[in-house]
């Protein structure tokens, strides 16, 4: 073969490498674009709030088994409630615990979810630090989040709530609604509601009886229920 169709021979080589090279270079794109392989949100987030109520004062973000404590003053008294809460765990997609549905209208049945929803269980554990004998309800004052989207407790999810309320009179502990004194501790539970399939990633406790006070969006505690970077 002449010196000149070696050439053109290698510069078509060179030309079909190329070639090849640019479109494995633009299946790994797409690959890593692709939605299985993408990286959860959660993990990629830089803001350290995302969760919170627009607008509120973040006192802390403590992990799930940190206490923490809510003070609760009122309008219309100088009186101030102080409690000691820690958030246990968050069960989702599980059977609702039988020993509570045991106090249901219904003994032992499980209302079914919301279409397309499931049922996550948020236990927490309340102790009064205060000096007097005070209440807290968790059915108006937490948010059950999915990244930036917050799910609250509905009335037919507060109303199971007090199934696990009234299962653990029956064991001698008050439901901190119902008021307990200082020292003495208490199990809370919420039930809330998020889209099947989804994973929570944050609980928001608000400083207060109510996500909202007459002057704006109440202060609170960011419970994380991941690691940062965890899926």
């Amino acid at each position: 073969m002449s010196s000149r169709a070696s050439t053109f021979a290698a510069l078509g080589a060179a030309s079909a490498l190329l070639m090849v090279t640019a479109c494995t270079a633009g299946t790994s794109s797409g690959t890593t674009s692709s939605p299985g392989s993408a990286v959860p949100a959660a993990a990629t987030t830089t803001d350290p709030h995302i969760g919170a109520p627009p607008g509120a004062e973040v006192l802390a973000r403590p992990a799930v088994g940190e206490p923490f404590k809510l003070t609760i003053d009122y309008s219309n008294t100088s009186a101030l409630d102080e409690f000691e809460v820690t958030v246990d765990e968050v069960r989702c997609g599980e059977p609702l615990d039988p020993k509570a549905l045991a106090h249901a209208a219904d003994p032992g049945t499980e209302p079914p979810p919301e279409e397309g929803k499931q049922y996550c269980v948020v236990s927490m554990e309340v102790r009064n630090a205060g000096k007097s004998e005070a209440d807290w309800s968790a059915d108006d004052a937490i948010t059950l989040n999915v990244d930036d989207t917050a799910y609250s407790p509905t009335q037919s999810d507060n109303e199971l709530a007090g199934l696990y309320a009234q299962y653990w009179s029956d064991q001698g502990k008050t439901d901190p609604s119902f008021g307990i004194n200082p020292g003495s501790r208490s199990p809370e539970h919420a039930v809330v509601q998020i889209p099947v399939g989804d994973e929570p990633t944050t609980v928001w406790v608000a400083s207060g009886n109510l996500l909202e006070s007459i002057d704006g969006v109440e202060p609170g505690y960011l419970v994380q229920l991941r690691t940062p970077g965890q899926s």
